[in-house]
């Protein structure tokens, strides 16, 4: 991920630049995830793993920013009490990902157990403790600063005590970075984080025991600041 160049303000069409240019750049983007897929699915992996045994019932699990399905869907849905709510801001990236998991091993029960959510992750909303579970991967990082803060509360009210979270935010701290052709052209992009500091603070006052933290660098010149957390 190049980033840049530095902007002053958050700009008021925000949302709709960055849905713009991930229906644009889609089949781009998605070839880039794939050369980062290592580091995913290892968090992934643990996450499955931490999860409590269903006893009978089903798991709830919001997955923020499911771009095309291929990899983090699927490794959810390998769970089979694992019911998904995949949320993605991009039209395409949302046909995408009824495309693939209609061709997937999955798709005699990807109706059933996938529901999607397009739009903007911060209009979203779910009764208190109806989560077990939320991913958010490379998603996040695309919020302004203050937006990143309170979804991380509201995401905290959604989980059942115990419920987990694995989210990956930007290591450095800048309020505003942009970059104009990210991966394509006219692929102008924002992102925003907090740094690790302070990550960890709003992770911790959010109501989250940090049960894994690390930074992790991906193809390219990025790294990022990844964290399983449990509700306490």
């Amino acid at each position: 991920m190049t980033m840049d160049l530095m902007e002053q303000k958050v700009p008021a069409d925000l949302k709709s630049k960055v849905k713009e240019t991930y229906d644009t750049i889609a089949t781009e983007y998605n070839e880039w995830t794939g050369r980062n897929e290592a580091t995913r699915e290892d968090f992934l992996r643990e996450l499955l793993k931490l999860l409590p045994d269903a006893q009978g019932r089903r798991l709830t699990v919001l997955e923020l920013g499911c771009g095309d399905a291929l990899t983090s869907t699927r490794m959810l849905l390998s769970r089979p009490e694992i019911d998904v709510i995949a949320n993605d801001m991009s039209a395409t990236q949302i046909g995408s990902a009824r495309k693939n998991l209609a061709l997937s091993e999955f798709a005699e029960v990807a109706e059933d157990r996938v529901t999607f959510k397009e739009g903007d992750m911060m209009q979203l909303c779910f009764p208190n403790g109806s989560l077990d579970a939320v991913v958010g991967l490379y998603s996040l990082i695309h919020l302004p600063r203050h937006e990143q803060s309170e979804l991380l509360t509201r995401i905290s009210s959604w989980l059942r005590p115990g419920g987990h979270m694995l989210v990956n935010f930007m290591s450095n701290g800048e309020e505003i970075r942009v970059n104009p052709n990210w991966l394509a052209e006219k692929g102008w992009m924002f992102w925003s984080g907090w740094g690790v500091e302070r990550t960890t603070e709003l992770v911790k006052a959010a109501g989250f025991d940090m049960l894994k933290a690390e930074l992790r660098g991906d193809v390219g010149d990025a790294s990022f600041f990844w964290v399983i957390v449990r509700k306490k």
